[in-house]
This record gives structure tokens, sequence and C-alpha cells, in this order.
């Protein structure tokens, strides 16, 4: 079994995500061949929720980090809803962090979880480094590094963040 873990921009252009979503699904089938492939995903809105869908299209089982009670209440957008709903239902397991609220000491032990529970990282990343806040990309990709974890930076030609 391949459990692998995610972390990514969530303001991807348009244009972006079907490069994206491309990209995942590529990388993905050489881990669901075996028919043991885990996804763990936060799935928030873009990287999150794009890998999310490849893990089950490639026929893995999705594992959903969400980082506090009050995430789906006070984070999830309208225009996100549906999707984080399908993929919570999607979802073979769903772990709820005992925040109870999302903040930037919320998302930084959900990354705490993927790194935990991941053989292998992927990041949604453009290579920029930490923003010095916490809880971000780059930090995961750090963190993930600095415990050893292999890390496959997904960010194709073309691939832009909004402005």
């Amino acid at each position: 079994m391949t459990t692998i873990a995610v972390t990514g921009h969530m303001d991807l252009t348009e244009d972006s995500i079907p490069l994206v979503r491309t990209a995942l699904d590529d990388l993905l089938k050489q881990y669901a061949e075996d028919g043991d492939l885990v996804g763990v995903s936060c799935i928030a809105k873009g990287a999150d929720s794009l890998f999310a869908e490849a893990v089950l299209a490639a026929g893995g089982r999705l594992t959903v980090v969400i980082p506090s009670q009050d995430y789906r209440h006070n984070r999830v957008k309208p225009d996100h809803a549906a999707l984080f709903d399908q993929l919570v239902e999607a979802a073979g397991e769903v772990l709820v962090l005992p925040h109870e609220t999302a903040n930037r000491q919320a998302y930084e032990a959900a990354n705490t979880v993927l790194i935990e529970r991941a053989d292998r990282l992927v990041a949604v990343w453009n290579g920029e480094p930490p923003t010095g806040k916490g809880g971000g990309t780059a930090d995961t990709v750090l963190e993930a590094q600095a415990a050893g974890i292999p890390v496959d930076v997904v960010w194709p030609e073309g691939t832009a963040r909004k402005s």
C-alpha cells in the first residue's frame, strides 16, 4: 500500500486546473496499478481537491483531514461546498481535528497529520519559499523533507496562481 498526501496552492487560475489535473492523473497512475493507493487530503479548494478527485479516479481510497470543527461552516466557500461535501462522502476515512476554529494552528496540525500518514507527498507548488506565516504549501514541503518523506512537485508548464 502506498499512502500519498497532498499539499498545494488553493488559488490556481482556471487555465491551470486542467494542466494540474492531467499531471496528477499521470503521477498517480504508477501508484494505483497495484490497487492499493491511499490519498490523504484536506480537500481545500484547488490542489487538495484536484488531488482527491485524481485519487478516486485512479481507484484509490481517500482519507480526508478536516483542520477544525468549524471548517466546513466557516471556511468552505459556496463555490466549493458541493465538491467538498461530495469528497467527504466519497472518503473511506474522515478525520476532524479537535481544533474548534480554523486558524493557522489548525492548518499546521492538519499538515502534521498529512506528513505522519504519508509515504510520499505530492506538492502542487510553484517553488516559492515559505511566507513566514506557517501552515502553507512550502512549510509542508519542508516538514516532509525534514521527516525524510519523498516529495513529488507538480507544477506543469503554464500553471499559474491567481494574482
